[in-house]
Parts: structure tokens; sequence; C-alpha cells
């Protein structure tokens, strides 16, 4: 019996795990094309690099300056077949397509009773982008979790971009990528052979004296307030959620009936971000001690100093901990 080579771990920034993502389904399914503004050159962020020069401009398609006729176009193509990586620059900009989103792809396969599905992957990057002020920073995962019919993903990691892109543009549903913007560099492992599936969290660290759950790039930050924690002797049971829709309900419960306290954080607007619906949930499920933390009601300022009003911190973070323990 022989057995083939594992796979080679390779250290990529989130953007490169992005771009080797697209890369593989484009050669594995000639269905898959990418279309939106800059993507030719490599997009924004350098999550096409080399792409159109793989691919040629028929499959990684520059566009005009309209985000309602590039999602109104993808819808189109996956309609017809194919499996179209929406561009939309920044979820910030996506707002102008949201009618073809919501209306059309989301709605489908519902109103058509299964016959035509909208295969397509938006990738949206989210989050609050230093210094590019309140048009360029928002965090609105809630609103696509809110809207029935589409998925909703935001990785954390490399390896999670890699692994979670691939597993979108495999779904056959419409779904809402929300990569954080201030991510592109980080680096990390990537295992090619490791795949993530839609709607499973990670457990990022594990303790028994209380639950946190958070998303994207706010996990970072919550391992950094873990660390202050650790070191007070308070072992924290860190969960990445991953996927917001479908969220993993039984990795979330399970956790907090075990330790019977749950802090959920995000870098979105606290009021009615998507962190409600998890501390309700874990609520109603198993009667644990719940607290939210996220970013007040304000648009994110331009100077830093305002700008830093809107984040939140490893040191909120602990505080907010310690507080539910005490």
């Amino acid at each position: 019996m022989t057995h083939e080579p594992a796979a080679a771990v390779l250290q990529l920034g989130y953007a490169e795990a992005a771009v080797l993502a697209v890369q593989r389904e484009m050669e594995a399914d000639p269905r898959v094309v990418v279309l939106g503004e800059d993507v030719g050159r490599g997009g924004i962020f350098g999550q096409y690099k080399g792409l159109q020069q793989r691919f040629g401009a028929e499959r990684v398609i520059d566009t005009p300056i309209s985000e309602a006729a590039i999602m109104g176009a993808g819808v189109g193509m996956a309609l017809a077949g194919l499996r179209p990586v929406v561009e939309m620059r920044v979820v910030d900009f996506a707002l102008c397509g949201m009618d073809e989103l919501v209306n059309q792809a989301a709605k489908n396969r519902f109103m058509f009773g299964g016959q035509g599905r909208v295969p397509l992957v938006a990738r949206m990057p989210g989050g609050i982008w230093d210094a590019s002020a309140a048009q360029h920073s928002q965090s609105l995962e809630a609103w696509f979790a809110h809207l029935p019919g589409v998925v909703v993903v935001c990785p954390s990691t490399p390896q999670d971009n890699y692994s979670l892109l691939r597993a979108a543009l495999q779904c056959g549903d419409p779904v809402v990528y929300i990569e954080h913007k201030t991510l592109w560099g980080a680096r990390g492992p990537v295992d090619e052979s490791r795949p993530v599936a839609l709607g499973k969290a990670a457990r990022r660290r594990r303790g028994d004296a209380l639950t946190l759950v958070s998303w994207g790039r706010q996990v970072q930050v919550c391992d950094a307030a873990c660390d202050t924690l650790a070191a007070e002797g308070i072992d924290v049971d860190l969960i990445d959620l991953r996927t917001l829709w479908p969220w993993d309900r039984e990795a979330v419960l399970a956790s907090c009936g075990r330790t019977g306290r749950l802090l959920v954080v995000h870098e979105a607007v606290q009021a009615a971000g998507f962190g409600a619906e998890i501390a309700a949930s874990a609520a109603e499920a198993t009667g644990c001690r719940v607290a939210r933390l996220g970013a007040p009601r304000i648009p994110v300022g331009y100077a830093p100093v305002l700008e830093a009003q809107s984040r939140v911190g490893a040191g909120q973070i602990a505080s907010a901990a310690r507080k539910l323990l005490g």
C-alpha cells in the first residue's frame, strides 16, 4: 500500500491565504469567477494578487465603480450556473448593492422553490480600518446575520481564511464573507489539507472560569485579555465563532453550561449587535450569567483619539470578565 505524502504546512499572511484559496477553487472548478473593482491588479489588500495573470481577464473581471451593478451581475452569473466571488472592496460600500443581495440573492431559492440557486461569495472586508473614519470602518455583520437565506462568515486566522473561503465557494448558497481590514498582513500556519466546516466554532483556549465568545480580529484582542487573566489564575474558555450564521450553538451552550458565565465581545456597536443573540440564547438554554461588550453607538472617528473610543481593548475585556466573575 502506498501513502501520499502529507501536505506541507505553509506560513502565509491572511491575504496570501485568501489568494491561495481562490486559486485552488478556480483550478478545481471552471465555474468559479471573480468580479469587482481593482481585482485585476490584485485588489486593494492584495487578496487577488496574481490571479488575473494566471486565469485571464475573462475569469478575473474588472468592473465599473458600481456596487449595485457588481452584485447584480454576480447574482445573474450565479443563477446562470457560475460560482462568482463578488468583491465589494469594503463592507461599507456593499450598502450600495444591498437590494441585489437582500431581495434577490438571499430570497431566490425560497421564492422559486429551489429551482434557482445563488452560489456566490460576497467578500466584504469589515471592521475598523486605521485612520479611515466613519465610512470605512464599520462592523455590519449583525445586519447580514439578520437576513434569512445567507451564510455569514468572519475568519480570524490565515488558516481559517483559507479553509473557510474554500468552504464558502463550495457552499451552494450566498455567503457574506467578512474579512477584517487590518488582518491582511497577519501571518500564521496554513495546512491545505485541513478543512474547516461552515457553522463550526473553534476553541482557542480552554478554561472553566467563564466562557468568552468572539470572532474576527477581536479574537486576538480577547486572547491578549486571556493572557492577563491567566496571570491572575483565571482560566477562560475562548471560543472563536468563525461563522455567525449558522453559529455553533452546541459548542457555545456546552461551554456556558460548564462555566456558568458568558461574556460576548465584538468590535461592532454593542446595541443590537450579534452578541445579544448569543447572550439571550445562552441565558435561555443554560441559565448562565451573561454580559456583552461592544463598541459605543458612535461613528468611528478619524483622529486617533476619537478612533480609540470605538475600540474594545484587552483591558476592557479583562475588566468585564472580572466583573462577571465578581
